[in-house]
């Protein structure tokens, strides 16, 4: 299965893309034993209108755009629910194992997320009830992306 975080912004030369950066080349060294044949970040600009809800919607065209076909998604927002780390393992598993090609993961900007109605999450995940910079949770969704599959192929990363 490949495993895509969709995000809104860029994270090049800050201190939460080098974070990301560690993480994903991280996973992608360890994913491919755990059957992830490929991790990536792909990053679409954020709106530069002048409406939030014009931005918004901007920018969740941007990402619906890049998601793969018949790929299946989840979006994190702060409404979303929140998974232990075990149980985010056992559900890139339990996808991976059900045959899906493509997961998708969508962080919106920092106005939030839609990307319009052609796009159906399966889920939502939050990292906790609280507001995180949405670089930040690039960087937390990228660490929390390798600890699954360090949980998932026996690595003692995860020491829970």
């Amino acid at each position: 299965m490949r495993l895509h975080i969709l995000a809104v912004g860029v994270a090049r030369g800050t201190p939460e893309g080098s974070l990301t950066d560690d993480y994903i080349g991280r996973a992608k060294a360890i994913g491919k034993r755990a059957g992830f044949t490929n991790v990536e970040v792909v990053e679409v600009p954020v709106s530069k209108l002048r409406e939030s809800r014009s931005r918004i919607r901007e920018e969740g065209e941007r990402l619906a755009a890049r998601i793969p076909q018949g790929a299946h998604a989840i979006f994190l927002d702060a409404k979303g629910k929140g998974m232990t780390s075990e149980d985010f393992a056992e559900a890139l598993a339990a996808l991976r194992d059900a045959g899906a090609r493509d997961l998708v993961f969508l962080i919106g900007g920092p106005d939030g997320l839609d990307p319009g109605p052609a796009v159906k999450a399966s889920r939502s995940l939050a990292f906790g009830p609280q507001i995180w910079p949405h670089l930040l949770v690039r960087a937390m969704l990228a660490e929390q992306v390798y600890r699954a599959f360090t949980i998932l192929s026996g690595h003692p990363y995860h020491r829970a």
